[in-house]
């Protein structure tokens, strides 16, 4: 039996402080915000991102006596999670992750629960065995508990049901290959609605940003979108497609009559006790329908600019960009790329009492609370452009605008900036550079855009070396060098704190559980941004001469996002391969 920590947890609150994790002005903000709200201190912690979990549970084992184990780091063999049914598991939040002779080795993430206790010391006593105890993060529980059913598990029991179904059918005439055809009853069966439930409810565990579902060969192929990278999650046979593309489409109140054009809809459900918006899109193939669902899960606290990936000059531009009354502050790049959620951090960092900000989007992808947000319908003529006039009518400080697509909603973008707005967009361009010209294709004066324009970005999403398996990693002196001849063109006040071009050490993951063994866990942005101070106002004003822009852009300190990727790669986030393969250079090029 463990030891309770007594009181209002003073003596976790000393060790973190004795440990440097928190400070004294946070303690005593701790212990304030428990007695005026009876909140309990740990959730206080960790809801405020004060400590990291796995820091926590390492310190709360130690005022506890009771030793800390991330599992995140040990392989989980089935016959353990067996012993202590999922149910069960679930609600004491604990996990039986190995055994040791007689000893069973059990993590819980609240050790002092002594109705978890008696639970496992029952089990325990049942089974002739003893039981070690181990403190663990709430992390390393919600990745243990994935472990129990995994997604070829799972489907594969319900595609046993599915296929008894398909087979009463060929019993009566029906061919198991045109079973497919009888939609209606199909649809309607428990086994494909679980099925599509359980493919989405692995996608949101595993942080995918999108799920395809289509045609392959012979077979129907689930593949999930993950930092990036599409990965093969799962092959079902082909009689079962038709049926999981039209459960998707009920859930999304889509035609599933209509098979001959593409079709757009939405879905929310509730996973793990939180709202998950789906954007659906079908598309009709040779014979069948593929269906892709963007997953568009608002995170409960917006991502600051820091943590997105904005460092050094470029972080502190921002920063002082968002301070400016009026101007158009501009986001660039492709699909994908991750401008929304810089806008989302963005107007978390202007969102005041005293400010009225209203946003145009399509869709609304983050809800921010006090933002008036609007959602466009093009069907019914509620466009970018007349729903910015409509905006700009309700008195608004700030204006998001989704994306600017046309002459008109560029026009109208300008003149609210021009009007005392501070207005915030996305452009489609490949750089920084190329918004100027863009706007300028769309009709808008240059004269108007030279006086409005406060800052460009453009930026990429890029995926970060797993921190659980990050080694030393030697790379060829072919791409030192072209490492070094491109980061060398930064002026070096402008580096980034820990850059040493004469000592440039690289990293890599080497793959593990907690990263799926890819070596990479998460993304971050790589950026160029362009500020618009005096005379870049005077050279875009002037019909934009793109020489004396780049000779501004030098003066500036300017650096572009191979160079920004590159510098995060001599600081260990990235590798240089990566920052290659999303900047589309290959070494011989250089």
């Amino acid at each position: 039996m463990v030891a309770k920590i007594k009181g209002n947890n003073n003596p976790l609150l000393d060790k973190l402080i004795e440990q440097g994790l928190i400070t004294t002005q946070q303690y005593q903000e701790i212990l304030a915000k428990q007695e005026s709200s009876n909140i309990p201190i740990e959730k206080i912690i960790l809801e405020d991102k004060l400590v990291e979990p796995e820091e926590f549970a390492r310190v709360k084992g130690q005022v506890l006596n009771v030793p800390y184990v991330n599992l995140q780091d040990m392989p989980i063999e089935e016959i353990h999670l067996k012993f202590l049914p999922q149910d069960l598991a679930f609600n004491y939040q604990m996990i039986v992750f190995g055994s040791k002779d007689d000893e069973m080795q059990v993590g819980l993430v609240d050790p002092t629960n002594f109705q978890a206790l008696e639970a496992i010391e029952y089990l325990a006593r049942k089974n002739n065995v003893r039981v070690k105890y181990y403190v663990i993060s709430t992390i390393s529980f919600e990745w243990a508990m994935k472990k129990y059913e995994t997604l070829t598990q799972e489907v594969g029991e319900v595609l046993g049901a599915a296929e008894q179904k398909f087979q009463k059918k060929t019993s009566t005439g029906i061919k198991l290959e045109d079973a497919e055809g009888n939609l209606d009853e199909i649809i309607k069966s428990a086994p494909v609605s679980k099925m599509v439930s359980v493919i989405i409810r692995h996608a949101v565990d595993g942080g995918a940003s999108d799920i395809h579902i289509e045609p392959y060969g012979d077979d129907s192929r689930v593949r999930y979108r993950i930092d990036g990278i599409l990965h093969t999650s799962l092959t079902l046979p082909a009689y079962v497609h038709s049926a999981i593309v039209t459960r998707i489409k009920v859930l999304s109140n889509l035609k599933i009559d209509e098979t001959r054009i593409p079709q757009d809809g939405r879905i929310r459900l509730n996973i793990h006790d939180k709202d998950v918006d789906f954007r659906v899109s079908t598309l009709p193939l040779v014979g069948k329908e593929k269906v892709v669902m963007r997953i568009l899960e608002s995170p409960d606290k917006a991502p600051t600019l820091e943590d997105l990936g904005f460092m050094g000059h470029q972080s502190r531009v921002l920063q002082a960009e968002l301070k400016k009354p009026n101007g158009l502050f501009l986001v660039t790049g492709p699909t994908g790329s991750g401008k929304s959620t810089t806008l989302f951090s963005a107007l978390d960092i202007l969102n005041k009492e005293e400010v009225n900000i209203s946003t145009l989007e399509d869709p609304v992808e983050y809800f921010i609370p006090g933002v008036n947000q609007s959602q466009v319908h093009a069907d019914i003529g509620y466009k970018f452009a007349s729903g910015l006039r409509s905006l700009l009518r309700q008195d608004p400080d700030i204006v998001m605008v989704g994306e600017i697509r046309d002459g008109e909603t560029a026009e109208l973008a300008i003149h609210a900036a021009l009007t005392g707005h501070f207005v915030l967009s996305t452009l489609h361009t490949n750089d920084a550079e190329g918004a100027v010209p863009r706007f300028l294709d769309m009709g808008v004066e240059s004269f108007l855009l030279g006086s409005t324009l406060n800052l460009v970005i453009a930026q990429r999403l890029i995926r970060k070396i797993c921190n659980k398996c990050k080694v030393a990693h030697e790379i060829p002196a072919e791409t030192i060098k072209l490492v070094k001849d491109s980061v060398s063109q930064i002026k070096p006040d402008y580096y980034y704190e820990g850059v040493d071009l004469n000592n440039m050490k690289f990293q890599k993951g080497e793959g593990c559980n907690h990263c799926g063994q890819t070596g990479y866990k998460g993304r971050f942005v790589i950026s160029e941004v362009i500020f618009i101070n005096s005379d870049m106002r005077s050279i875009i004003s002037e019909d934009f001469d793109k020489n004396k822009f780049r000779e501004e852009l030098d003066k500036q300190g300017y650096y572009d996002m191979k160079q920004d990727g590159f510098m995060k790669a001599i600081l260990g986030i990235t590798t240089v391969e990566e920052v290659i393969r999303v900047t589309r250079q290959e070494e011989s090029e250089e």
